[in-house]
């Protein structure tokens, strides 16, 4: 979880590949109204939300009854989202992709995206209510290098 172009992308699908998990890109599943939002810089709204949050579920959902382990990319900016997203799967572990506002504009502004740019991250910034210390929960630093994420990830998940 994180604000849109901390990395969540890059991270989820190489957890994935390393622990031959299920890689779930929370961008695949959102409608097009929430897609045509987003590209005209309109940031969505917790209405907006629900409906994208049940697909991820039912995904997450599927993955799981085959016998998969979904690794879920996906913002989650708020406790809600978060409890809401999570609240059916209970050994579940979240891992928030912690960066700065300079930092991630710097990355957003180099980058192609669909639908996303910069000028949508203060409004992610504003929103993001940042989890609680819990045991379920890694906070990691994007300043790392993804491969070093991924092994801290694997590292952290060995222990629980």
């Amino acid at each position: 979880m994180g604000v849109s172009g901390c990395g969540k992308s890059t991270i989820a699908a190489g957890l994935a590949e390393a622990i031959d998990g299920l890689f779930l890109e929370g961008d695949d599943f959102h409608p097009p109204e929430n897609k045509a939002k987003m590209g005209a810089g309109i940031p969505l709204q917790d209405e907006d939300r629900w409906p994208w949050f049940d697909r991820l579920r039912a995904a997450a959902r599927e993955a799981l009854d085959k016998g998969n382990s979904p690794v879920l990319a996906c913002s989650a900016l708020k406790r809600s989202h978060r409890e809401y997203l999570l609240r059916d799967f209970p050994c579940h572990r979240l891992i928030w992709l912690d960066g700065s506002f300079a930092l991630i504009k710097e990355r957003m502004d180099v980058r192609e995206h669909e639908y996303m740019t910069s000028d949508l991250l203060r409004s992610q910034f504003e929103a993001l209510e940042e989890p609680a210390p819990h045991p379920d929960l890694l906070r990691v630093s994007i300043a790392l290098p993804p491969d070093e994420i991924v092994a801290a990830i694997r590292e952290w998940l060995g222990r629980r």
